[in-house]
């Protein structure tokens, strides 16, 4: 039977429990008006220390906010709440070094330097490479624009091997002889014991020019620029002028009184310099044998470039001397004499004016540039071995040096910053003949190992763009005969 206290309650219990086991305590919850002013006039500082709250406050002592670089200090004042910024600004206009001894960015002492972005992951200084996205493109470290800057251009590709060789029996092998040239027509000129032969480059036909007999020989060889006619300095002094079209002596010139091993031509004036030591002008135009003769070296003289404006006249002679002469003085105007060897190799820069270079011999081994309006060394680079002969190219900024002892090498350089492209082998003897192609870009060597090697060294001229034509006056275009 339940209890009417039970009853009057309206809870329905089970039979085995009893209504004294179950008790219920109420609470009232009364407020005054007087509780509820407190409660709305209660400070912040109070609610802090309540342990009740309706929002999430994480513990700092478990959070890892020294990873994202906050730091806990105090707002700045008024007067020097652009601190942090005067600090920045110093920064990325003088350097982080200018900061740091500032006395004004010294930081008091317990307190750690304050960072200048906030939720920022810290960057490690801990003298590790700087990174590329350092937050300064003003520092020292330029580390953004070293990245973003444009790649050098890999260098060019030489190819190694010769596309072409020619058998040259009875070629000499001899330093102070020069017995190969390549005319502006393309046919190859090259003097073989007392023979010259030409080489057609465009057919590959061969025609012997002219047999000199047993009492002579060929010592130098020289076409003029226009291609037709070429010179044949003989080992009995003569200078001979023949026409390589018809294959006919067209006339005979002396002067020296040994052979003459060297041949240069410029518009007008065919120089030829000898065993005897003296550089011998001839003009065509004249009868006599020679028109002017030029004496200051003390030994024979190997090596004869005229300048591309035909103004200056280098010479080189076995007394390890180089000399510039002018077209108007019978004196050298200049007397280099830093070689330790003799001066074979020669050859003007056909991209700067007065810009001179030459190779020494075997002692020597240096490539040497020279500025010839002031007489000044400009650069200077040991080869490593004797060197034979230099050629500029005309296409590019570029210029090939050919060896003898001790390597026998080829060597293609970069101007002005003299880097190596290539290194070319092939021949076993030394390399004492060089002749570049009337489009610049092939080379061919001759050496003692009587062979011809034909090698594609320098690129092509770059053409201009073509003028495409248009309007009425394109139709219908007919030839002017």
């Amino acid at each position: 039977m339940e209890s009417p206290e039970i009853k009057k309650q309206g809870l329905n219990l089970p039979a085995a429990m009893s209504g004294a086991s179950l008790r219920l305590d109420t609470f009232s919850l009364s407020l005054s008006a007087r509780s509820i002013s407190n409660l709305s006039s209660s400070s912040p500082s109070s609610s802090k220390s309540s342990t009740c709250s309706d929002r999430f406050i994480p513990c700092r002592s478990t959070s890892r906010l020294h990873a994202f670089g906050l730091i806990d200090k105090p707002s700045p004042s008024k007067e020097g709440g652009n601190d942090a910024y005067s600090r920045l600004l110093k920064s990325e206009l003088f350097g982080s070094d200018f900061v740091s001894s500032s006395p004004s960015s010294s930081s008091p002492a317990g307190q750690s330097s304050p960072t200048k972005n906030i939720l920022r992951f810290r960057t490690d200084h801990s003298g590790g490479p700087s990174s590329p996205y350092s937050p300064s493109i003003l520092g020292h470290d330029h580390g953004l624009s070293n990245e973003t800057s444009t790649p050098p251009k890999p260098p060019r590709k030489v190819p190694k091997t010769p596309h072409k060789v020619l058998d040259a029996p009875s070629l000499q092998d001899d330093f102070y002889l020069n017995l190969v040239d390549w005319s502006s027509q393309n046919v190859l000129a090259v003097g073989l014991g007392t023979c010259v032969y030409l080489w057609s480059a465009s057919n590959s036909k061969v025609t012997k020019l002219c047999d000199l007999g047993p009492q002579d020989g060929v010592c130098s060889l020289q076409w003029t620029k226009e291609g037709s006619y070429i010179s044949i300095g003989t080992c009995l002094g003569q200078v001979q002028i023949w026409d390589g079209t018809r294959c006919k002596r067209v006339r005979t010139m002396g002067g020296h009184q040994t052979r003459t091993g060297v041949l240069a031509w410029n518009s007008r004036i065919l120089a030829s310099g000898s065993r005897d030591r003296n550089i011998l002008q001839h003009d065509m135009r004249v009868s006599n044998d020679y028109i002017s003769q030029l004496v200051g070296h003390k030994s024979e003289v190997c090596g004869l470039k005229w300048s591309s404006d035909d103004r200056e006249l280098a010479s080189g002679g076995n007394d390890n001397q180089l000399l510039v002469w002018n077209h108007h003085s019978q004196q050298p105007i200049l007397r280099l004499t830093e070689h330790t060897a003799a001066v074979k190799a020669i050859a003007w820069s056909p991209h700067q004016s007065n810009l001179l270079t030459s190779g020494g011999g075997t002692a020597d081994r240096c490539i040497r540039f020279w500025n010839t309006s002031n007489g000044h060394q400009l650069n200077c680079i040991d080869s490593g071995s004797q060197v034979c002969n230099l050629a500029w190219s005309k296409n590019v900024n570029e210029l090939v040096s050919t060896h003898g002892y001790s390597q026998n090498q080829i060597m293609v350089w970069k101007y002005p910053s003299l880097a190596k492209l290539a290194t070319l082998t092939g021949h076993s003897m030394r390399v004492l003949y060089l002749a570049m192609s009337p489009d610049g870009q092939t080379i061919v060597t001759g050496a003692g190992d009587e062979t011809l090697r034909f090698w594609n060294v320098f690129p092509s001229v770059k053409a201009p763009a073509p003028v495409k034509d248009s309007g009425l006056w394109s139709l219908g275009r007919t030839q002017i005969r």
